[in-house]
Protein backbone atom coordinates (compact mmCIF):
# COMPACT_ATOMS: atom_id res chain seq x y z
CA UNK A 1 0.00 0.00 0.00
CA UNK A 2 1.05 3.64 -0.69
CA UNK A 3 1.99 5.45 2.77
CA UNK A 4 -0.84 7.73 3.34
CA UNK A 5 -3.82 5.58 1.20
CA UNK A 6 -6.11 4.64 3.63
CA UNK A 7 -9.39 5.45 2.82
CA UNK A 8 -12.00 2.73 2.21
CA UNK A 9 -12.99 1.83 -1.01
CA UNK A 10 -16.43 3.18 -0.97
CA UNK A 11 -15.17 6.87 0.87
CA UNK A 12 -12.69 7.48 -1.37
CA UNK A 13 -11.89 10.39 -3.63
CA UNK A 14 -9.03 9.24 -5.14
CA UNK A 15 -8.12 4.81 -6.21
CA UNK A 16 -4.91 3.77 -7.11
CA UNK A 17 -4.75 0.98 -8.84
CA UNK A 18 -1.22 -0.94 -9.82
CA UNK A 19 -1.17 -1.91 -13.84
CA UNK A 20 2.29 -4.32 -13.73
CA UNK A 21 2.17 -4.78 -17.73
CA UNK A 22 5.38 -5.60 -19.01
CA UNK A 23 4.43 -7.41 -22.31
CA UNK A 24 5.62 -4.95 -25.15
CA UNK A 25 8.98 -3.05 -23.52
CA UNK A 26 11.17 -2.62 -26.25
CA UNK A 27 14.91 -2.25 -24.66
CA UNK A 28 15.07 -2.56 -21.13
CA UNK A 29 12.25 -4.58 -19.71
CA UNK A 30 11.84 -4.43 -15.83
CA UNK A 31 8.30 -2.26 -15.52
CA UNK A 32 6.20 -4.84 -14.29
CA UNK A 33 8.62 -3.43 -10.39
CA UNK A 34 6.85 -0.17 -10.91
CA UNK A 35 4.27 -0.20 -8.84
CA UNK A 36 5.95 -2.06 -6.15
CA UNK A 37 8.88 0.82 -6.75
CA UNK A 38 6.65 3.69 -6.68
CA UNK A 39 4.86 2.73 -3.49
CA UNK A 40 8.43 1.77 -1.89
CA UNK A 41 9.81 4.84 -2.65
CA UNK A 42 7.43 6.90 -1.88
CA UNK A 43 7.21 6.00 1.91
CA UNK A 44 10.12 8.86 2.61
CA UNK A 45 7.37 11.38 2.23
CA UNK A 46 6.19 13.97 4.88
CA UNK A 47 2.52 13.55 5.00
CA UNK A 48 2.17 17.88 4.99
CA UNK A 49 2.41 19.77 1.84
CA UNK A 50 3.13 23.47 2.31
CA UNK A 51 1.78 24.88 -0.89
CA UNK A 52 -1.58 23.81 -0.26
CA UNK A 53 -1.85 23.23 3.21
CA UNK A 54 -3.31 19.62 3.29
CA UNK A 55 -2.22 16.54 4.37
CA UNK A 56 -1.90 13.04 2.05
CA UNK A 57 -3.67 11.10 4.54
CA UNK A 58 -6.49 13.89 4.64
CA UNK A 59 -7.03 13.49 0.91
CA UNK A 60 -9.19 9.75 0.90
CA UNK A 61 -6.68 8.24 -1.32
CA UNK A 62 -7.57 4.21 -1.39
CA UNK A 63 -4.46 1.92 -2.44
CA UNK A 64 -6.64 -0.88 -5.03
CA UNK A 65 -3.29 -2.74 -4.97
CA UNK A 66 -2.14 -4.62 -8.25
CA UNK A 67 -4.14 -5.84 -10.94
CA UNK A 68 -2.04 -8.86 -12.20
CA UNK A 69 -1.40 -8.65 -16.38
CA UNK A 70 -2.86 -11.60 -18.10
CA UNK A 71 -1.19 -13.39 -21.58
CA UNK A 72 -3.87 -11.50 -23.69
CA UNK A 73 -3.08 -8.14 -24.08
CA UNK A 74 -5.83 -6.77 -25.17
CA UNK A 75 -8.15 -8.73 -22.58
CA UNK A 76 -6.11 -7.35 -19.83
CA UNK A 77 -6.67 -3.73 -20.65
CA UNK A 78 -10.66 -4.71 -21.52
CA UNK A 79 -10.26 -5.98 -17.15
CA UNK A 80 -8.05 -2.84 -16.61
CA UNK A 81 -10.72 -0.41 -17.88
CA UNK A 82 -13.65 -2.35 -15.64
CA UNK A 83 -12.34 -1.32 -12.59
CA UNK A 84 -11.24 2.17 -13.46
CA UNK A 85 -14.75 2.79 -14.90
CA UNK A 86 -15.61 1.48 -11.72
CA UNK A 87 -14.02 3.63 -9.46
CA UNK A 88 -15.14 6.34 -11.80
CA UNK A 89 -18.22 5.79 -11.31
CA UNK A 90 -17.99 5.44 -7.84
CA UNK A 91 -16.91 9.38 -7.90
CA UNK A 92 -13.18 8.26 -7.35
CA UNK A 93 -10.64 9.82 -9.45
CA UNK A 94 -8.15 6.52 -10.80
CA UNK A 95 -4.57 6.85 -10.27
CA UNK A 96 -2.81 4.44 -11.88
CA UNK A 97 0.81 3.27 -11.96
CA UNK A 98 2.49 1.18 -14.33
CA UNK A 99 3.99 -1.01 -15.56
CA UNK A 100 4.23 0.28 -19.52
CA UNK A 101 2.77 2.98 -21.15
CA UNK A 102 0.47 0.85 -22.85
CA UNK A 103 -1.77 0.73 -19.26
CA UNK A 104 -2.88 4.60 -20.36
CA UNK A 105 -4.93 2.71 -23.21
CA UNK A 106 -7.33 1.46 -20.54
CA UNK A 107 -7.55 4.59 -18.23
CA UNK A 108 -8.66 6.51 -21.29
CA UNK A 109 -10.96 4.30 -22.49
CA UNK A 110 -12.57 4.27 -19.36
CA UNK A 111 -12.75 7.93 -18.81
CA UNK A 112 -13.39 9.03 -22.29
CA UNK A 113 -11.36 12.56 -21.70
CA UNK A 114 -11.68 15.34 -24.25
CA UNK A 115 -7.87 15.59 -24.25
CA UNK A 116 -5.10 13.28 -23.56
CA UNK A 117 -1.91 15.32 -22.17
CA UNK A 118 1.24 13.21 -21.72
CA UNK A 119 4.78 14.23 -20.52
CA UNK A 120 7.12 11.60 -22.94
CA UNK A 121 9.67 11.47 -24.48
CA UNK A 122 8.41 9.58 -27.55
CA UNK A 123 5.54 10.77 -29.45
CA UNK A 124 4.18 7.09 -29.34
CA UNK A 125 1.93 7.51 -32.09
CA UNK A 126 2.70 4.36 -34.24
CA UNK A 127 -0.29 2.33 -35.49
CA UNK A 128 1.93 -0.42 -34.33
CA UNK A 129 5.45 -1.85 -33.63
CA UNK A 130 7.11 -4.97 -34.27
CA UNK A 131 4.03 -6.01 -35.67
CA UNK A 132 2.07 -5.56 -31.74
CA UNK A 133 -0.71 -2.60 -32.23
CA UNK A 134 -0.67 -2.69 -28.61
CA UNK A 135 3.06 -1.69 -27.79
CA UNK A 136 3.85 0.91 -25.68
CA UNK A 137 5.09 2.77 -28.59
CA UNK A 138 0.86 2.95 -29.74
CA UNK A 139 0.05 4.96 -26.86
CA UNK A 140 -1.36 8.39 -28.25
CA UNK A 141 -2.23 7.01 -31.34
CA UNK A 142 -4.66 4.73 -29.40
CA UNK A 143 -5.84 7.73 -27.29
CA UNK A 144 -6.56 9.93 -30.10
CA UNK A 145 -9.37 7.28 -31.08
CA UNK A 146 -11.09 8.52 -27.66
CA UNK A 147 -10.12 11.89 -27.41
CA UNK A 148 -10.28 14.75 -29.20
CA UNK A 149 -6.62 16.12 -29.10
CA UNK A 150 -3.77 15.31 -27.77
CA UNK A 151 -0.56 17.35 -26.52
CA UNK A 152 2.72 15.78 -25.66
CA UNK A 153 5.08 17.68 -23.48
CA UNK A 154 8.77 16.47 -23.81
CA UNK A 155 8.67 14.59 -26.75
CA UNK A 156 12.16 14.58 -28.43
CA UNK A 157 12.31 11.56 -30.74
CA UNK A 158 9.95 9.49 -33.25
CA UNK A 159 9.74 7.82 -36.63
CA UNK A 160 8.87 10.18 -39.77
CA UNK A 161 5.57 8.87 -39.89
CA UNK A 162 5.13 9.93 -36.07
CA UNK A 163 6.26 13.32 -36.70
CA UNK A 164 3.65 13.43 -39.88
CA UNK A 165 1.18 12.60 -37.64
CA UNK A 166 2.26 15.11 -35.09
CA UNK A 167 1.71 17.49 -37.36
CA UNK A 168 -1.79 17.62 -37.83
CA UNK A 169 -4.19 19.58 -35.94
CA UNK A 170 -5.31 17.53 -33.17
CA UNK A 171 -1.80 16.90 -32.21
CA UNK A 172 -0.01 19.61 -30.36
CA UNK A 173 3.81 18.31 -29.48
CA UNK A 174 5.66 20.80 -26.76
CA UNK A 175 9.27 20.37 -27.19
CA UNK A 176 11.44 20.13 -24.07
CA UNK A 177 12.93 23.46 -24.18
CA UNK A 178 9.52 25.08 -24.39
CA UNK A 179 7.57 23.01 -21.62
CA UNK A 180 8.60 25.40 -18.93
CA UNK A 181 6.79 28.18 -20.45
CA UNK A 182 3.33 25.82 -21.23
CA UNK A 183 0.73 26.28 -19.37
CA UNK A 184 -2.65 24.63 -20.21
CA UNK A 185 -5.09 26.19 -22.16
CA UNK A 186 -8.06 24.30 -22.30
CA UNK A 187 -11.41 23.36 -20.15
CA UNK A 188 -12.04 19.99 -21.30
CA UNK A 189 -11.96 17.10 -19.60
CA UNK A 190 -8.07 15.67 -19.39
CA UNK A 191 -6.35 12.49 -18.71
CA UNK A 192 -3.25 13.02 -17.75
CA UNK A 193 -0.05 10.20 -18.27
CA UNK A 194 3.11 11.03 -17.26
CA UNK A 195 6.08 8.16 -19.11
CA UNK A 196 8.71 8.96 -16.84
CA UNK A 197 10.86 8.99 -19.46
CA UNK A 198 10.23 12.41 -19.93
CA UNK A 199 12.90 13.21 -17.37
CA UNK A 200 16.61 13.42 -18.76
CA UNK A 201 17.97 9.89 -17.90
CA UNK A 202 19.69 11.49 -15.48
CA UNK A 203 16.91 12.34 -13.68
CA UNK A 204 15.22 8.77 -13.85
CA UNK A 205 17.78 6.70 -15.26
CA UNK A 206 15.29 3.46 -14.23
CA UNK A 207 13.26 3.44 -17.22
CA UNK A 208 12.89 1.87 -20.60
CA UNK A 209 13.85 3.43 -23.12
CA UNK A 210 15.42 6.66 -21.67
CA UNK A 211 16.59 9.07 -23.94
CA UNK A 212 18.87 12.00 -23.75
CA UNK A 213 18.18 15.80 -23.31
CA UNK A 214 14.84 15.77 -21.49
CA UNK A 215 12.79 17.35 -18.62
CA UNK A 216 14.10 18.45 -15.19
CA UNK A 217 12.12 17.05 -12.32
CA UNK A 218 10.47 20.65 -11.77
CA UNK A 219 9.55 21.33 -15.00
CA UNK A 220 7.53 17.57 -14.90
CA UNK A 221 5.73 19.26 -11.16
CA UNK A 222 4.73 22.22 -12.60
CA UNK A 223 2.82 20.34 -15.21
CA UNK A 224 1.00 17.88 -13.17
CA UNK A 225 0.24 20.56 -10.43
CA UNK A 226 -0.98 22.84 -13.72
CA UNK A 227 -3.48 20.38 -15.45
CA UNK A 228 -4.32 17.92 -11.99
CA UNK A 229 -7.67 20.55 -11.27
CA UNK A 230 -8.79 19.83 -15.21
CA UNK A 231 -7.97 15.57 -15.06
CA UNK A 232 -10.47 13.37 -14.42
CA UNK A 233 -7.68 10.69 -14.60
CA UNK A 234 -3.69 10.06 -13.79
CA UNK A 235 -1.14 8.19 -14.46
CA UNK A 236 2.93 7.66 -14.07
CA UNK A 237 4.47 4.28 -15.86
CA UNK A 238 7.58 3.38 -17.63
CA UNK A 239 9.21 3.30 -14.16
CA UNK A 240 11.41 0.08 -13.53
CA UNK A 241 14.44 -1.53 -11.25
CA UNK A 242 17.20 -0.66 -13.33
CA UNK A 243 18.30 2.69 -11.09
CA UNK A 244 18.69 2.74 -7.69
CA UNK A 245 15.11 4.46 -7.07
CA UNK A 246 15.54 7.78 -8.77
CA UNK A 247 12.68 7.46 -11.14
CA UNK A 248 10.21 5.87 -8.54
CA UNK A 249 11.10 8.44 -6.32
CA UNK A 250 10.30 11.01 -8.91
CA UNK A 251 7.15 8.93 -9.61
CA UNK A 252 5.94 9.18 -6.31
CA UNK A 253 6.43 12.58 -5.99
CA UNK A 254 4.57 13.29 -9.12
CA UNK A 255 1.59 11.17 -8.00
CA UNK A 256 1.34 12.90 -4.44
CA UNK A 257 1.80 16.63 -6.26
CA UNK A 258 -1.34 15.32 -8.47
CA UNK A 259 -3.35 14.57 -5.64
CA UNK A 260 -2.73 17.60 -3.48
CA UNK A 261 -3.09 19.87 -6.59
CA UNK A 262 -6.37 18.20 -7.59
CA UNK A 263 -8.11 18.16 -4.08
CA UNK A 264 -7.24 21.58 -3.63
CA UNK A 265 -9.85 22.46 -6.58
CA UNK A 266 -12.28 19.80 -5.02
Amino acid sequence: MLPGAGADRGAADYAIVGAPLDASTSFRPGARFGPDRIRKFGQQFDDYDHRTDQHFTDCSVYDHGDIGPTADVAEYLTYLQGTLSDFSSDRAVPLVVGGEHTVSVAGVRALAPDVFVCLDAHLDLRESYAGDEYSHATVTNHALSVADEAVVLGARTGSEAEWDRASEADVTVVPPEDVADWSPAFDERVYLSVDIDAADPGFAPGTGTPEPFGLDPREMHDVVRAVAPQAVGFDVVEVNDRDDGQAATLAAKLLRAFVFAHADQR
